[in-house]
């Protein structure tokens, strides 16, 4: 290679760490600047399905009642708002406003022979106030569907019939029940209708006069029921001519009223990220708890959702179903309303003495609560609004400056192994970032942070690794060894957490707090700087080439331990790999201590770093300053590393708590790293004092 390469390479490798340093100090502002967006909006509902307290209702026999009881003693425990969908014969019929029959069952009413070619639907109405609006509304949604409607009466209630299946009839949608959404407003509630894209062909009009009439019912939000927003199924007709839900987009914008976006739904609402941004990112997140999970969830379980989901995931709206299901052990109809009134308010304590000369043990109080939890919190509970988005000052040179940064610190790590390409390397990724954010920038700053996270972790444990090959002595004392050790250990975090400012930096943008946008190649960034400072280690020792290292490795005897230790790696690595992401299973214990880390703490910090990788690389750098083969351990250790740039990949969950948890990760795993160390010295005197034998460095 030509001498004056090789000081090219020589000094780019310190004009990189500088522009590391640059990218670094340019993120900052943004990143305070997303702190902003994430505090501009701490309103937060918790909200009911008024569907289910409905059928829960058609269960008693005063089902008007049931639901006016029930609704209450939820709003006493805290819900603020309920849910409406799109009505079905099925709702009118467990809210007492219609009575649907098959032709054959009209006709055994009405004392007359059924025409077996008659399977039309008959359809009779009820509450006599409320007859010709619902009337209107079952017109309007079968015409809708193609489908001829006809006047019928019965013992001088109005009625009509449907040219349909009576089964099929039950399931056509319809408009949201006006009556419904009047009377729960009427209460105080903040209602949010879910509207669906069922309705073929899509009728742009007829959904625009229903959003107007929810703006004038005060409604200003809307999520989604089924797998598409209205309008998804309607193309443009023509170039320049928009869709259906781009028309659908410029209704909400007209009417004034916003959306709301369920997490990690198994099918994914289509059209949702191209409605977010055509009205701006007037979005809320929302949570739901399934049925399934309500049947059988406890009320501490749900107390701890709840919070968890409000308070770590930036969700605004928690939406709780209260289906009832039938119990075979204790043959009747559950519901979980109980469950969700003691999760929200708490469970009653007794006191000795209630104030104001209450009797002895009477109950007086709540203890705990979802509510009272939240509100610790800096929590409010009223109507959410979408987060208000702050920029920082010339957002956009900084975050070029945090790009430029990006990709100095990838080609850092590109020079550790190759020495010979950092300069290129370097120019490279310029020269390709550059035309590749042209082409698609979304891609590009994806691709950067991605490899930025995996870089800093990586590049941090071979800097490590470098200084404790040029410090290790059999002649430190032990008070030395463990003085370096825990400077080396708040270095080498430091330095992995310079990509930290970057990641949040290129990413700073709504649609990823909103998670319509997220950070990708999660399962690479938990393995790649695992497997690169794996390879230095056992390849780029002192003493050998990087060839000459993996040839002695290949030669060396393979023994039944070796073949027994490479099994159990291979497992752990599986359940490693296994648990990244948001798709692993937890188990009932690790349940219960997260719980208790999170009330103790107030902030849950994340158990590989603190059990595991943190203490891991404080015992790998004592033990490694006087044992070569301790070093081991470094590889280890980097899952700490690895998982506090991880943690803030997390771009839902808000900036200060994600800060609180690694700090609190490091701090702890320090304490657990020096008990450890205590433990290894203890033995260590133990082995020699027995005269086991003598812990040498093996040469």
């Amino acid at each position: 290679m030509p001498q004056w390469l090789n000081r090219v390479n020589r000094k780019s490798a310190g004009w990189l760490w500088w522009l590391v340093l640059l990218g670094v100090i340019a993120s900052l502002p943004v990143m305070y600047a997303r702190s902003q967006t994430e505090s501009s909006a701490d309103q937060t509902a918790i909200v009911i399905d008024y569907r289910d307290l409905l059928q829960i209702g058609a269960g008693k026999a005063d089902p008007e009642a049931t639901v006016k009881h029930e609704l209450n003693r939820l709003m006493q425990a805290g819900v603020n708002g309920a849910v409406v969908y799109e009505s079905t014969l099925e709702e009118f019929g467990w809210a007492g406003e219609t009575e649907v029959y098959s032709a054959a069952e009209a006709a055994a009413l009405q004392g007359r022979v059924p025409d077996k070619n008659d399977n039309r639907t008959y359809v009779l109405f009820l509450n006599p106030d409320h007859a010709a609006e619902i009337e209107g509304i079952v017109r309007e949604g079968f015409e809708a569907h193609g489908v001829t409607v006809s006047d019928w009466a019965m013992d001088g209630r109005k009625g009509v019939i449907l040219d349909i299946g009576k089964d099929d009839a039950m399931l056509r949608p319809m408009q949201p029940n006006p009556i419904e959404i009047r009377q729960l407003r009427d209460l105080g509630l903040w209602v949010v209708p879910r509207l669906s894209d069922r309705f073929e062909p899509f009728n742009a009009e007829r959904l625009d006069a229903w959003l107007k009439s929810f703006k004038a019912a005060g409604i200003d939000r809307i999520t989604f029921d089924g797998d598409a927003v209205p309008g998804f199924s309607e193309e443009s007709p023509g170039p320049g001519k928009p869709d259906g839900v781009q028309r659908f987009a410029y209704m909400l914008q007209n009417n004034g009223i916003g959306i709301a976006s369920f997490e990690n739904l198994k099918t994914p609402v289509q059209g949702l990220g191209k409605l977010a941004k055509l009205i701006d990112y007037n979005v809320i997140r929302a949570h739901s708890v399934t049925d399934q999970e309500m049947a059988v969830i406890k009320t501490d379980a749900l107390e701890d959702r709840i919070l968890l989901a409000v308070k770590d995931r930036n969700i605004r709206m928690v939406f709780l179903n209260a289906i009832p299901s039938r119990d075979a052990l204790k043959g009747k109809l559950t519901n979980p309303l109980d469950t969700i009134v003691d999760a929200l308010q708490g469970e009653k304590v007794e006191s000795g003495q209630a104030a104001g000369g209450a009797a002895e043990g009477e109950n007086h109080g709540l203890s705990g609560g979802a509510v009272q939890g939240l509100k610790h919190f800096g929590f409010t509970f009223g109507v959410p609004h979408a987060f208000q988005v702050h920029h920082a000052p010339a957002e956009t040179l900084l975050r070029g400056l945090a790009m430029l940064g990006g990709i100095a610190l990838v080609s850092i790590v590109v020079g550790m192994f190759l020495p010979s390409l950092i300069a290129l390397a370097f120019a490279a990724g310029v020269v390709g970032g550059a035309g590749l954010y042209v082409l698609k920038p979304t891609l590009m700053v994806q691709s950067l942070a991605l490899f930025a996270a995996i870089a800093a972790p990586t590049a941090a444990v071979i800097l490590l690794v470098r200084r404790l090959r040029a410090n290790r002595s059999d002649g430190l004392s032990a008070g030395r060894r463990l003085g370096s050790a825990v400077l080396l250990y708040l270095r080498t975090a430091l330095l992995s957490m310079a990509a930290i400012p970057i990641v949040v930096a290129l990413l700073n943008h709504i649609s990823y707090n909103l998670v319509l946008q997220q950070f990708r190649g999660v399962s690479l960034l938990h393995a790649a700087p695992i497997a690169l400072a794996a390879v230095y280690v056992f390849l780029y020792g002192p003493g050998g080439s990087v060839i000459g290292n993996a040839r002695r490795i290949l030669m060396t005897p393979i023994t039944v331990f070796w073949i027994a230790a490479i099994g159990v790696l291979g497992a752990a690595g599986l359940y490693y790999m296994s648990r990244t992401g948001n798709a692993g299973t937890v188990s009932g214990i690790e349940l219960t201590f997260r719980s208790l880390l999170e009330n103790t703490f107030g902030v849950r910090p994340r158990t590989k770093e603190f059990l595991l990788g943190h203490p891991i690389m404080l015992a790998g750098i004592f033990l490694t300053l006087r044992y070569r083969y301790a070093s081991f351990l470094l590889v280890l250790g980097t899952i700490a590393q690895l998982s506090m740039v991880d943690t803030f990949a997390h771009i839902h969950t808000p900036l200060a708590l994600s800060i609180a948890r690694v700090l609190l990760g490091l701090g702890l795993g320090l304490l657990i790293g020096l008990v450890l160390i205590a433990v290894w010295q203890v033995g260590e005197r133990i082995w020699k004092r027995f005269g086991l034998g003598e812990l040498r460095e093996a040469k």
